[in-house]
């Protein structure tokens, strides 16, 4: 043995410490190291038959020497690789450059196993067979608990910044999604189906190629240069008033005028002259003829004739319809109510507001004439019933295209019409 104080000994071969980088696997093994103590001048002979099997590299000291010394050299040098680990590595066959390097050729070890664990066993046809998740999930008795990697919705919005935030209702993942519609209704089924390409090609208005518009006048005024003080002023509104009229593009396919919202709108002078419960049937009235949830409002200027107070006595009543609420009221209100009204001549031509919202009103009677107000009438006192004004929003610009939605949907006009 060497001047060295301890030696390595692998698959029955001695290397010293000097020596133990030359050996190429050492570099990359992981295995366990035994010790084993040899005084100076005593010949070193270990057979590879009294190593045990889980003992794959020897540690080989002389115990007389500085063997702590050599052992943390030998400590410090060996690299992370010879830690434990469950993954199995192979060997390094690449030579790094030393000028110790041993002359003798890469040793040859039996004992590395030629099969790893990342190498694919063959399994049997019967296990294959067997296998057959939804046959086990039906035989499950009681539903399996909720993965911790399922996604969960947020129950609340903490706003824009947040990195997690509940999915639109639209989504199947959402708290509040609602499956459907799985039927359209009969007003919304008939717009689609018939109503809107009617509208389509009563409105089409052909541009051959090349066809250029001639140019408008400006809608606002500007000021003229007569007095210095009309610099840098902002145009003027055009003349007989400062509202401006909404702009009409051509009507195409993706711009075709449909019903936006209703608004059912009550004014009660009762509640302010006798007590509150006309405010309350009216507001039972209303809303079941809706089937909206009501907002009450107070009065905003005085009537001296009725004795109404600003902002003292709770006089109106209004729901907002969207959805299939509005679809369904305005099919009640064409195909039941309208009709039943007794030498009705049908919604003024002049009801508009220029920008494609129609208003009428209805008398009490005519509220009366709803289904559910019918088949309960006599929950309400017929002198409690309320009048009604209906505002029907639609996404037309003019009146006059308006007009031509709610005329191909059954509400007749008469008289003149204005745009």
């Amino acid at each position: 043995m060497s001047s060295s104080s301890f030696a390595v000994f692998v698959a029955g071969r001695m290397i010293e410490a000097d020596h133990m980088w030359s050996f190429p696997p050492l570099r990359s093994w992981v295995g366990c190291l035994m010790l084993v103590p040899v005084f100076s001048g005593q010949n070193f002979a270990v057979p590879r038959d009294a190593v045990p099997e889980e003992v794959e590299v020897v540690l080989v000291a002389d115990p007389r020497n500085n063997f702590w010394t050599g052992f943390r050299y030998l400590a410090r040098s060996l690299p992370r690789a010879f830690a434990p680990s469950a993954i199995p590595k192979g060997f390094c066959f690449r030579r790094n450059v030393s000028d110790q390097a041993s002359s003798k050729g890469p040793v040859e070890i039996n004992d590395v196993e030629s099969a790893g664990s990342l190498t694919s066993t063959a399994v049997s046809e019967d296990v294959v067979k067997s296998f057959d998740p939804i046959a086990k999930s039906k035989g499950r008795k009681k539903q399996l608990p909720r993965s911790r990697y399922q996604f969960r919705s947020p129950k609340y919005d903490r706003g824009p910044l947040h990195p997690h935030r509940p999915p639109p209702p639209s989504d199947p993942s959402s708290r509040l999604f609602v499956p459907g519609p799985f039927t359209l209704p009969r007003v919304e089924q008939t717009y689609q189906s018939t109503v809107a390409s009617d509208i389509l090609a009563l409105c089409y208005v052909h541009t051959p190629p090349g066809f250029k518009p001639p140019p408008k006048s400006p809608r606002l005024r500007s000021w003229d240069d007569s007095s210095p003080y009309h610099k840098n002023r902002q145009l003027r509104g055009p003349r007989g008033g400062d509202v401006l009229r909404l702009l009409r593009k051509p009507i195409t396919f993706n711009n075709v005028p449909e019903l936006e919202r209703i608004t059912i709108h009550s004014y009660v002078k009762g509640a302010a002259q006798e007590n509150s419960s006309w405010i309350h049937v009216a507001g039972m009235a209303v809303q079941a003829i809706s089937n909206v949830r009501v907002s009450t409002f107070k009065s905003k200027t005085s009537v001296a004739t009725w004795g109404i107070a600003p902002g003292r006595d709770t006089v109106a009543v209004k729901a907002e319809l969207r959805g299939e609420n509005m679809l369904h009221f305005f099919s009640k209100l064409v195909d039941v109510v309208l009709p039943k009204i007794k030498d009705w001549e049908g919604v003024k031509g002049t009801s508009g507001d220029s920008s494609g919202n129609i208003t009428f009103g209805l008398d009490p009677e005519s509220v009366a004439l709803f289904p559910e107000i019918e088949v309960n009438y006599d929950m309400y006192p017929p002198k409690l019933i309320p009048g009604a004004h209906i505002t029907i929003h639609t996404s037309a610009k003019t009146d006059k295209d308006a007009r031509l939605l709610l005329s191909a949907m059954g509400v007749p006009f008469y008289g003149k019409l204005v745009d």
